[in-house]
């Protein structure tokens, strides 16, 4: 629909749009780096919620340097396969994951 191009094909889908990268997750339960989240589909498919994926040259720069701005993290940054991610919340208290890919999108 976007003329996205599909960069990964499953966990997660990784599209590559304009000049960004578009990740859709399928959800899941908690993390160390969410220990207390689980991510699933509304119960009521008249309500949303969604999660942003934000992804960061230097996630280290932008943790400290967000922090120090007043951010909230749940964790410090956590190293996974093929990423670094922390999750903050914004001021409504929505879950926005913070990344740094290890490898580029182009080559999973």
């Amino acid at each position: 629909m976007f003329g996205a191009t599909v960069v990964l094909e499953r966990d997660p889908v990784i599209l590559k749009i304009a000049n960004s990268w578009l990740i859709l997750n399928v959800g899941g339960g908690p993390t160390d780096d969410k220990p207390t989240v689980t991510l699933a589909p509304p119960a009521d498919p008249g309500r949303a919620s969604a999660l942003l994926n934000i992804r960061v040259a230097d996630i280290a720069t932008a943790y400290a340097e967000w922090s120090a701005k007043g951010a909230q993290f749940l964790t410090e940054p956590k190293d996974h396969a093929r990423e670094i991610r922390a999750y903050i919340r914004d001021p409504d208290g929505h879950l926005i994951e913070v990344g740094q890919n290890k490898a580029s999108p182009s080559s999973p």
